[in-house]
Order: C-alpha cells, then sequence, then structure tokens
C-alpha cells in the first residue's frame, strides 16, 4: 500500500441474517482525505478533489461505518480493506476468498466478475458504477447472500477468511491456468516442500493434497 494512500469514500449496505438475509439499501459518503487526489486515483473512481473540499473527516466517515449493530464486517478482498479500517474485534468476511471456494470454475473472481456469473440481477441505480463505495458494497452484499444460497454457513465463512486463499487455478510455470484440483500429485507435494512459495499457494497445494488422501480412504 502506498503510503500516501487515504480513504476518499466510505459505503457499506446492511444484510440482516435474522430476516432471510434482508439486504438493505446501499449508504456511500464522500470523505476529506486532506490531500491532494492523484490522477491514477480518479481514473479508476472519478472523484475529484472538488467533490472533497466540503467532505467531513475519514474519522467521522469511520464512526459511521463502526455502527454498533454491526456483528461481522464483510468486504471483497477484506484485505485491502483492512489497511484502512480494521474494525476493531469484530469477525471478518472476504467474499474474495469465499466466492473462490464455492465457485473456483468462475472465470474471475471480482465483485462484478462473481455477480454476473451468480446471474444477480440488479438495478443498476444501485449497483454501477463499479470501484464506488456504496454499489461496490451492494454487490458484495449480494454475494454475500448468494454463499449462504449455497450452503455456507457465517462460521464457515469467518474461518475461511482468516486463513489463507484457496485458489482455483495456477498462476505460474508449466501448469499455469490449471485447476489445482487437476495438479499431478508429484507436482502438488513439491509445492508444499518448496519453501519460496507464498501462503495462499502452498494452503492450496496442501488442501488438494489431503482431498486426495480422504478419498483413498474412502471405503
Amino acid at each position: 500500500m502506498p503510503p500516501e494512500a487515504a480513504l476518499c469514500e466510505i459505503g457499506y449496505c446492511d444484510v440482516d441474517t435474522s430476516d432471510g438475509d434482508k439486504i438493505g439499501q446501499p449508504v456511500g459518503m464522500l470523505v476529506n482525505p486532506n490531500r491532494p487526489m492523484p490522477p491514477e486515483a480518479r481514473a479508476i473512481h472519478h472523484i475529484s478533489d472538488r467533490d472533497l473540499v466540503d467532505a467531513p473527516s475519514i474519522d467521522t466517515g469511520l464512526i459511521t461505518l463502526n455502527h454498533p449493530s454491526v456483528d461481522v464486517f464483510v468486504a471483497h478482498n477484506m484485505a485491502f480493506e483492512r489497511e484502512f479500517f480494521t474494525g476493531g474485534a469484530k469477525n471478518w468476511i472476504c467474499t474474495l476468498k469465499v466466492g473462490r471456494r464455492l465457485w473456483p470454475e468462475c472465470p474471475s473472481h471480482s465483485n462484478q466478475c462473481l455477480r454476473y456469473y451468480l446471474g444477480i440481477e440488479l438495478d443498476d441505480a444501485l449497483a454501477m458504477p463499479p470501484h464506488r463505495a456504496a454499489p461496490d458494497a451492494y454487490v458484495t452484499a449480494h454475494i454475500l447472500v448468494e454463499a449462504f444460497k449455497a450452503g455456507a454457513s457465517l462460521a464457515d465463512m469467518i474461518v475461511w477468511s482468516a486463513g489463507p486463499s484457496l485458489l482455483p487455478r495456477v498462476t505460474f510455470g508449466k501448469h499455469r491456468g490449471q485447476a489445482w484440483k487437476d495438479l499431478p500429485g508429484d507436482y502438488l507435494d513439491w509445492i508444499v516442500r518448496k519453501s519460496d512459495m507464498d501462503a495462499d499457494t502452498k494452503f492450496t497445494a496442501r488442501h488438494h493434497l489431503e482431498e486426495r488422501r480422504k478419498a483413498a480412504a474412502w471405503p
């Protein structure tokens, strides 16, 4: 994360799991980062310095986000969001990690790709444009509800989100582009034993080795 990075917008969309996974209205709030907006950032979200000059402080926005009624925070790419907002002691769910586990065949696990892959029909007045806080939160809320429909529990998703990511496809080497479940066992074993692989890669290889061991032991 560049040291000059700062929040310029905060958004949320409540999901009430006690009421049939009822999804609320998305809420967005511009906040003033007290620094000029870099052109490369503006090219993504199209928020200008003029938009932010009278916006409330970042602290005001974070207080609004951290409402006492919130039990669990949910974000797509949780690790990125937590660079700006830790959420205190509350649990988190990462819909990126959840999506990779539940729908590994999806061609991409971005927020919008999962939306269309899962056939989630939304009002574009609420779900667009991408890379704005309220629309992204609205899409994420619907992906969370789809995960519940697919059989994932809240406890499952919290555990998955706290650990390494289960990757759907290989992104390097001679097996690049292949599904991890289709890799040769000796290659998976080599990855587990190779010390310089990242945590997600080694975790994924170890997971599929364990799944094969379970299948082999099944009567």
